[in-house]
């Protein structure tokens, strides 16, 4: 198939993305040389054993994290220059990645996808109750830009963060002033295969006491284009565009703060603000004549939110030694618009549009007090609530053709999903004790209440409004035993829980995907977990690697299920609690320092997932195997650095794509390549520093796609080339 014309950019575009690379080679000249000296050695100095606070809320290095735990730091994001968070997990041991293009990118943990995994941006949650199950918020709300290192819990840590964190937690905590002075960065970043252009500032200030932080980046892609190639029963003759892959994006960052001794205190504003992004998705003229085009885009979706907090430490009270208070507001207005067809229906044909607008306002809080009972036993305990209030229009239009002598349009206006909120409040209890030297273990509970309530709505008025409520008690207890100083045994214990949300419980319409209808069952209760973890940790000078089990088994899990009866032509379904799923697999993680300046890093991942009522019935949702590796050299004294990265999905078999999936019943194995490399250009006598960095990714021009994205095949990018020139002062 011949690919499809790139729209020109309009040249006002190009000026506004530019416009930010060229301010930061023209304002840092201000910058004295102590502090671009003091800010070059924090952007590049690359820790090995890194603090971490998300797996317990406290400071602790993550070879005494008694959970499997991983971070990415700000040093591999100016290496790897991803378009999101999400780009950076595909050679992770048990994450995944579903979703494509540069903002709809999401993650997955050991099988665990959507409303199962939470994501929090500075330990607030992001995660709202209007997101089908499997389509968790997009990273793209936070700049990748600003962020200072991502901590990865993998496996459930309900007590710490309720509902939704069933499979793991995404932490993506964001970068604060450490230096005196002012400081920042500007960056200018291009893609060939989505012609992406795209421009940041950043500007971080410390004066005493007080500190600020602003920032943003202006970017603009085009729908990326996928290589000619097989890929199962799939053939594409030509390069192919994928849809919906490009973006129009804005984001904004700005924050504010106050140390004074044991207080400070912190506001933050954020926005993103998206245009033309979609599903993305290759028409399928391109691989199969009969089949039909079905289109899911994202028109508009502008993200904003308010935060602030105040932490009190070094009190010496009787209940805490410490005390945070953090509060938020964000507003999520987003359309979907989901297109099918024109396809064969009888005589004629239709074509079905439908476009959902949406409103999704949260009010959310967090207080919580850490004690120093006793020199061996260190208590967390809290409470934390929001509020979910959405609203919503839909229009939905269908086209016939070819059943009187002219085209029939109808629209039907109907809501699908009443005025609704949803309310969650929580309270927890954690210890922390250190039994020995050498014997660490981490206990908690939490109670969980939950109600969710629809109102009137315009248009439903046949629907009478509910009012739900229940609760649900979790708890946990992770350990660390240090056999030697080089030698850890880690393990854990715990069930999780993720209560249904306003979708699943309160939705009534055609299915956004073409499926079939959708019932609302207001009788949904709450999906719980038993996981295990047992692992081990070695670190010994320049070598160290990790390996652990687990078992993660879910029952009353939430999935849509036939009724066998037909509302409006299309088969009726309601999501209910039916599954018992078993989530299984091994995880192992190296590098070692082999001195010269060349690093080895590599990765091993199995993961098996079980009906435990339906052995037969095939439920995997993510690869069967995975296998990377990375040797990287980093010239002694810095200026230059390259890598090397290989990474091999395995077949997955354990899946059901449907009887009409072009690609086949085996998801197939896959191999990619990816070079990148960067050099210093330039280093003032003031400390400014200028850096280029290059990538190669998918050397081989190899057709794959990631296995979230087979069922409705979404192929990634074919070999590209991207650019990133910048900028530190």
């Amino acid at each position: 198939m011949a690919s499809k014309p790139r729209s020109p950019r309009p040249p006002s575009a190009r000026r506004g993305v530019v416009a930010a690379a060229v301010l930061a080679i023209v304002l840092p000249a201000s910058a004295t040389s102590a502090q671009a000296a003091a800010t070059n050695q924090d952007t590049l100095v690359y820790s090995i054993d890194p603090v971490v606070v998300t797996a317990t809320r406290g400071p602790r290095e993550l070879s005494r994290i008694p959970q499997p735990t991983s971070v990415v730091q700000r040093i591999e994001l100016q290496r790897q220059m991803p378009n999101t968070v999400t780009d950076l997990f595909r050679t992770l041991p048990g994450l995944d990645v579903t979703g494509v293009g540069v903002n709809q990118g999401r993650p997955q943990i050991r099988g665990l996808k959507g409303q199962r995994i939470l994501l929090l941006s500075d330990g607030l949650r992001l995660n709202n109750s209007r997101r089908q199950q499997d389509f968790g918020e997009i990273p793209a709300l936070i700049d990748v830009t600003g962020v200072e290192r991502i901590e990865v819990v993998r496996g459930p840590a309900s007590v710490l963060y309720g509902s939704d964190a069933i499979g793991g937690v995404i932490n993506v905590i964001t970068r604060t002033p450490e230096v005196d002075g002012i400081h920042g960065m500007g960056a200018f970043r291009y893609g060939s295969v989505e012609d992406q252009y795209s421009g940041t500032f950043r500007l971080l200030g410390r004066f005493d006491a007080f500190s600020v932080r602003a920032g943003g980046t202006l970017r603009e892609a085009q729908p990326y284009f996928a290589p000619a190639g097989s890929f199962g029963d799939i053939t594409l003759t030509d390069d192919v565009v994928v849809d919906g892959t490009g973006a129009k994006d804005q984001m904004f960052d700005v924050r504010l703060g106050l140390d004074l001794g044991g207080h400070s205190v912190f506001g933050k504003f954020e926005q993103y603000d998206a245009e033309d992004s979609g599903f993305g998705s290759v028409n399928p003229s391109a691989y199969d004549p009969t089949g039909t085009e079905i289109r899911i885009t994202y028109p508009t979706q502008v993200f904003n939110k308010v935060s602030a907090g105040y932490r009190m430490s070094d009190l010496g009270a009787v209940l805490a030694d410490q005390v945070e208070i953090l509060g938020y507001g964000q507003d999520n207005e987003r359309q979907l618009r989901f297109g099918i067809g024109p396809f064969q229906a009888g005589p004629g044909t239709l074509e079905i549009d439908n476009l959902n607008t949406t409103d999704i306002r949260t009010y959310g809080m967090r207080a919580e007090a850490r004690k120093l009972v006793t020199p061996a036993l260190l208590l967390t305990y809290g409470v934390d609530a929001w509020r979910d209030r959405t609203v919503g229009t839909d229009e939905n239009t269908t086209l016939m053709v070819g059943f009187g002598p002219t085209p029939i349009e109808d629209v039907n206006q109907r809501p699908q999903l009443p005025e609704a909120s949803y309310l969650s409040l929580g309270a927890f209890l954690q210890g922390e004790i250190e039994a020995s030297d050498r014997i660490s273990l981490v206990a908690g509970a939490r109670y969980q209440h939950v109600n969710a309530k629809t109102f009137d709505t315009p248009g439903l008025e046949d629907q009478t409004p509910i009012d739900l409520t229940d609760g649900t008690f979790v708890a946990s207890m992770n350990s660390i035993v240090r056999l030697t100083d080089a030698v850890s045994l880690v393990g854990t214990v715990g069930r999780g829980f993720r209560s249904p949300n306003l979708i699943e419980r309160f939705f009534d319409g055609p299915t956004p995907e073409g499926g079939g209808y959708q019932v609302r069952n207001a009788d949904l209760g709450p999906e719980t977990s038993l996981n295990v973890d047992l692992g081990v940790r070695f670190r010994d000078g320049p070598i160290g690697f990790e390996a652990f089990a687990f078992r993660n088994k879910i029952d009353d899990g939430i999935r849509i299920t036939p009724l066998g009866t037909q509302i409006n032509g299309q088969d009726a379904f309601t999501s209910t609690n039916v599954d018992e799923l078993l989530y299984r697999g091994i995880e192992f993680g190296f590098d070692a320092n082999l001195g010269a300046g060349v690093t080895a890093l590599g990765s091993y991942t199995w993961v098996d997932t079980e009906d435990v009522k339906d052995v037969e019935n095939p439920v995997g949702e993510s690869f069967a195997t995975k296998q990377s590796a990375t040797l990287r050299y980093d010239l002694p004294g810095g200026g230059f650095w390259t890598a090397g990265e290989v990474r091999h999905n395995g077949d997955q078999k354990e899946t059901n794509f449907g009887s009409s999936n072009p690609v086949g019943g085996i998801m197939p194995a896959f191999t990619v390549v990816n070079l990148r490399s960067g050099i210093r250009v330039w280093r003032s006598e003031s400390g400014m520093e200028h850096q280029l960095n290059i990538a190669l990714t998918n050397l081989t021009n190899t057709l794959y796609a990631e296995f979230g994205n087979v069922g409705f095949f979404r192929p990634e990018p074919k070999r590209n080339l991207t650019l990133s020139w910048q900028v530190t002062f």
